[in-house]
């Protein structure tokens, strides 16, 4: 059968490096993005790949996206890179794209999972820095993103604090770390996988764009051990193995990249 991966946010930055990084795994390669435009020009130079213009929070698109996993063979590797930061948006965009987004990509794909898939979402090391310390009031929101109601019970749970786009981030992140171990024990029983991996500062141009907002990451660069930025491609390398079958008891875990700067600033 045919072996059809997925990318998200393949149009630039860390998700087109992971367009480009899985294109060899698989038979077919779907590369979501918003901007046609971009991801299609990224799915002309992957062989393989075609291009799948689509909003991760359109649960219509995401039907159709399935749809066509379903046409083409079987579900393999699944990158999902798409999100959004700080400076981007409101909160409530935040957890909609960052969080949201990524229980309804899963929520529309786990019918399709099978002893081949690896579900991967990127988080961020944000959830770290902040010290995110829910408590089980909080977590029990947190785990139900689908909920009608879920925008309105995180407001009234964590207060008028999470408004501010640099907080809601972390805690959309942390979602997404506590989303992909939930998954993993969903997707379990039919043999297939989930993970998370969380970025550090990477040098894209989301990340220069936060840097250019919040001058504090420019001091977390010069902490971190190996003093500099990371790369897209050197993540997007570690995504690969990730889902990649010589990774096949990994699971339901999340793995840090960030050249070892949380190692530098961790107090406990």
């Amino acid at each position: 059968m045919t072996t059809v991966g997925i990318v998200t946010g393949a149009g630039r930055g860390m998700g087109e490096a992971c367009a480009r990084r899985l294109a060899d795994q698989v038979d077919v390669l779907l590369l979501v993005d918003r901007d046609e435009t971009t991801v299609s020009a990224v799915a002309e130079e992957c062989a393989g790949a075609e291009p799948f213009a689509l909003d991760v929070t359109d649960r219509e698109g995401l039907a159709r996206l399935a749809a066509r996993v379903a046409d083409l063979g079987d579900l393999g590797p699944v990158v999902h890179a798409a999100g959004i930061s700080p400076t981007m948006a409101d909160w409530r965009r935040i957890f909609q794209v960052d969080l949201i987004g990524t229980a309804l990509l899963a929520d529309a794909l786990r019918p399709l999972a099978g002893p081949g898939t690896a579900m991967l979402y990127y988080a961020s090391m944000a959830p770290f820095l902040s010290g995110v310390a829910p408590d089980p009031a909080v977590t029990a929101v947190l785990d139900d993103p689908l909920a009608p109601d879920f925008l309105d019970r995180l407001r009234e749970s964590l207060g008028p604090a999470v408004e501010n786009p640099g907080t809601a981030y972390p805690w959309a992140k942390y979602g997404v770390h506590r989303f992909a171990r939930a998954e993993a024990v969903r997707l379990g029983p039919v043999g297939a996988r989930a993970c998370s991996l969380s970025p550090g500062v990477i040098d894209t141009p989301q990340g220069r764009q936060e840097a250019a907002e919040h001058p504090v990451m420019a001091e977390l660069v010069r902490r971190t051990p190996l003093g500099r930025t990371g790369r897209a491609e050197e993540v997007a390398t570690v995504a690969a193995f990730m889902v990649s079958a010589e990774a096949g008891f990994l699971n339901g875990v999340d793995i840090l990249v960030d050249g070892g700067a949380y190692a530098a600033v961790r107090t406990d």
